[in-house]
C-alpha cells in the first residue's frame, strides 16, 4: 500500500506543492501584485492613485511606443486592471483580503466580508471582469487631452479620430478593438471637443448600439461688416434627408435661425446638432456655419480696428485738414488733423472699432490713413513759390 505522505498527489505535502503550483501559475498568468504595478504602497490614498495612473497610462500608452506596441499593450491593461480595482473601495477591499484569487471568485470568502454581494448562503461571491482600458482611459482624462496639443481625440482604434502627433490619430489604430464615436461641439467660437468610447466590457453596455456619427457639414456665412458691427439675425432654408422607420429617406425643408453677435470674426463657428442628412443606422452630422466676411467699400477690418483711408491733396497734408467718415452704423464722425501728414502717417480715433465679442461695451480703434495727391507738374512760378515758402519756414 503506498504510503499516503509520499507520492506526487498524496498527502499533506503533495497537496501543498499542488496548491503552489496552481499559485505560481496563476501569477504567471495575471500578473499579481496591483500595487507594484501602480509602483504605489498599500496605504496609497485616491490621489496617490490617480497621479500613479496618469503618468503610468500616458508613458506606455501603445500610441507613443509604436516600436514595441506589444509590450505596451499589455501593460496598459494591466495598469488600467490596476487602476480599476484600487480606486473601488470594495473590489480593494475584496483583493486586500483575498488576492487575485478573490476577486476573480475562485475563493469564496465569508458572508459579511463584502458588502452588497450575499449569495443568499453562508458565503458570498463576486466576480470581478476587467474593464476595457480603453473606456477607463477615456473616463479618466474626458475632453482634454492628455499628451497636451495634439488636436481632438477619438477612441482607440476608432476611424473617426481627428488625426494627432501618433500614428493616424492620438489613438488611431489602438489594441483593434471597438468603433468610436467622436462629437465636436462648436460654441460660436470653436468650442472644445470631447469624446466616448463604447468597447468590450463597458460598463455601459446599452450605449455600445449606439449608431456613429458622420463628419460635421461645413457652409459659409457671408455676413457684411455692419452686420458683423451691429449683429443681426439670419434666416437660413436648408434641405435634408431624414429617415423614417422603415429605412426610407424623406426630404424635408427647415428653417434655422442664426443669431450673429455684435463682433464675431470671419471663422466663427454656429453648430446646430444633427441637422444634416440622416441615413439609415447613422446618427444625422453636425450642420456648421462658419462666418466668413463679405468685402466692404470704404472700411477694412484688422482683427478689432477698422481701417479707412481718406485721400487729400498735398496742401491738406502740409497745412492740416479736417475728414468727414460715416461710420457702419450710420454716424458721421468730423476728425481735425491740424498736424502735417507725412506719407505712411496714421491717425488713430479710439473706441470706433468693431466691437470686441468677448468683451461687451469695448471696441477697437479707428486708423485713418492718408493717400495724398501730389501735382505731377508745377509751373515755374509755382516752384519758386514753393521753394521760398519752404526756405522761410526753414529761417523761421
Amino acid at each position: 500500500m503506498a504510503d499516503p505522505r509520499r507520492g506526487g498527489g498524496g498527502g499533506e505535502k503533495g497537496r501543498k506543492r499542488k496548491r503552489e503550483e496552481e499559485h505560481d501559475h496563476h501569477d504567471g498568468e495575471m500578473g499579481v501584485d496591483y500595487y507594484t504595478v501602480l509602483k504605489v504602497g498599500k496605504t496609497a490614498s485616491d490621489e496617490d492613485l490617480k497621479k500613479a495612473y496618469r503618468k503610468l497610462a500616458m508613458k506606455w500608452h501603445p500610441d507613443k511606443n509604436p516600436n514595441n506596441k506589444k509590450e505596451a499593450e499589455a501593460k496598459f491593461k494591466q495598469i488600467s486592471e490596476a487602476y480599476e480595482v484600487l480606486s473601488d473601495p470594495q473590489k480593494r477591499a475584496i483583493y486586500d483580503q483575498e488576492g487575485e484569487e478573490g476577486l476573480k471568485g475562485q475563493v469564496p470568502h465569508p458572508a459579511g466580508g463584502a458588502q452588497g454581494f450575499a449569495n443568499g448562503g453562508g458565503t458570498t461571491s463576486f466576480r470581478f471582469n476587467p474593464r476595457n482600458a480603453e473606456d477607463i482611459f477615456a473616463e479618466f482624462f474626458g475632453s482634454a487631452s492628455p499628451f497636451g496639443g495634439m488636436g481632438g481625440m477619438g477612441g482607440m482604434g476608432g476611424r473617426g479620430a481627428t488625426r494627432g502627433g501618433f500614428g493616424d490619430g492620438i489613438f488611431g489604430g489602438g489594441f483593434g478593438g471597438p468603433e468610436s464615436v467622436f462629437r465636436t461641439t462648436d460654441g460660436g467660437v470653436g468650442g472644445g471637443g470631447a469624446f466616448r468610447n463604447f468597447g468590450e466590457g463597458s460598463s455601459s453596455s446599452h450605449m455600445a448600439q449606439q449608431q456613429r456619427k458622420p463628419a460635421a457639414v461645413e457652409n459659409k456665412l457671408l455676413c457684411s461688416l455692419e452686420e458683423l458691427y451691429k449683429g443681426s439675425v439670419r434666416k437660413m432654408k436648408i434641405s435634408r434627408n431624414l429617415a423614417d422607420p422603415s429605412g426610407k429617406t424623406l426630404p424635408v425643408e427647415e428653417i434655422l435661425t442664426i443669431e450673429v453677435k455684435a463682433g464675431w470674426k470671419k471663422g466663427t463657428k454656429v453648430t446646430f446638432p444633427e441637422k444634416g442628412n440622416e441615413q439609415p443606422n447613422q446618427v444625422a452630422a453636425d450642420l456648421v456655419f462658419v462666418i466668413d466676411e463679405k468685402p466692404h467699400p470704404v472700411f477694412k477690418r484688422d482683427g478689432n480696428d477698422l481701417i479707412v483711408t481718406k485721400k487729400i491733396p498735398l496742401t491738406e497734408a502740409l497745412t492740416g485738414t479736417t475728414v468727414s467718415i460715416t461710420t457702419l452704423d450710420g454716424r458721421t464722425l468730423s476728425v481735425n488733423i491740424p498736424e502735417v501728414i507725412t506719407p505712411g502717417y496714421e491717425k488713430i480715433v479710439p473706441r470706433e472699432g468693431m466691437p470686441i465679442a468677448k468683451e461687451p461695451g469695448k471696441k477697437g480703434n479707428l486708423r485713418i490713413k492718408f493717400d495724398i495727391d501730389f501735382p505731377t507738374r508745377l509751373t515755374a512760378e509755382q516752384k519758386a513759390g514753393v521753394k521760398r515758402l519752404m526756405m522761410g519756414g526753414a529761417a523761421s
